[in-house]
């Protein structure tokens, strides 16, 4: 006699068999997509490891202070607003006032064999300075003036150093406006300030400077480090211009200079002033109308060693 259950056994069995196919499928196809997403997971991590080593090896020594962007821009937004208003006198800056204890420490003819060493000295003891760079430096040193922004503002020193006034105009332009144009897109920042190689000023300059909405900045302290001077030269004449108001000219490309920026800095903490730029110079301590007229005579202080700049 024929068994009659066995038929719906049998569909049973068929089903339950298709069922346990359908459900390895599944757990199969789960698995594959678990592997790819931890591979891609993997990949993702590496490459952002991969990331950090490269910003650690191309900013070894820099840290950046981590502060709310709205704040930096605002106060960015302000220090711009300080130096367009002494921009729009037309008259070079010599000095800042003489209410707070505040110095500019600025730095020419940059990039060069000793930024790093001078960007992290500055770093280490959580000073700001101003760099004045060259363009032909900049080109000859990559890399070296994003660094630099960080641990200041970058000014205008022209494409290749030359006395301006002996140029004909269309080459002095492209001297200051090359140079500003390169410096802005390599930091990706405004660049407002000039200082002219070796003091060249001439009211065509100065109409030029003008024109670009930028502030000529000399100084009234000179360290005499481009006319030789030894580590223990340089200290002499800084400390002796360390006032309020002080703006001192110094070069990142003198090994002589690094040395002396230790004792300088020391000095600096032991007379109670802070180095800062001259952006946030002119911002909490700006030169007044009749200051800025006076020139060199209105600083107090008026150490020049030569026209090395």
């Amino acid at each position: 006699m024929e068994d009659r259950t066995a038929q719906p056994r049998a569909r049973r069995a068929a089903r339950t068999s298709a069922l346990r196919r359908r459900r390895r499928g599944v757990t199969l196809a789960a698995l594959v997509v678990a592997l790819g997403l931890a591979a891609l997971l993997g990949s993702v991590v590496s490459r952002r490891s991969a990331d950090r080593t490269v910003v650690r090896a191309t900013l070894p020594s820099v840290a950046v202070a981590h502060r709310p962007a709205g704040a930096r821009s605002a106060r960015r937004e302000t220090q711009l607003a300080a130096v367009q208003r002494l921009a729009a006198y037309g008259l070079p800056l010599f000095c800042g006032g003489h209410s707070k204890r505040m110095v500019a420490l600025t730095f020419d003819d940059g990039p060069g064999p000793y930024t790093r060493l001078a960007i992290d000295k500055l770093r280490k003891h959580h000073l700001r300075a101003t760099f004045f760079l060259v363009g032909k430096q900049i080109r000859a040193y990559p890399g070296s003036a994003p660094l630099e922004h960080l641990v200041g503002v970058v000014g205008d020193h022209t494409m290749t150093h030359p006395f301006l006034p002996a140029l004909p105009r269309a080459a002095m332009v492209q001297e200051i406006a090359g140079a500003k144009a390169l410096i802005e897109h390599v930091t990706a920042q405004p660049v407002v300030l000039l200082r002219p190689p070796y003091e060249g000023r001439t009211p065509a300059i100065e109409r030029e400077v003008r024109a670009l909405g930028m502030l000529e900045v000399l100084w009234n302290v000179d360290s005499g480090d481009s006319l030789g001077a030894n580590y223990a030269g340089i200290e002499h004449n800084v400390l002796a211009g360390l006032h309020p108001g002080s703006i001192i000219l110094m070069h990142e490309n003198h090994g002589q200079t690094i040395r002396a920026l230790l004792t300088i800095f020391a000095a600096l903490a032991r007379d109670h002033l802070r180095a800062v730029t001259v952006p946030e110079l002119v911002q909490e301590d700006p030169p007044s109308p009749a200051q800025l007229r006076a020139g060199a005579r209105g600083c107090g202080v008026w150490l020049q060693a030569g026209n090395g700049a």
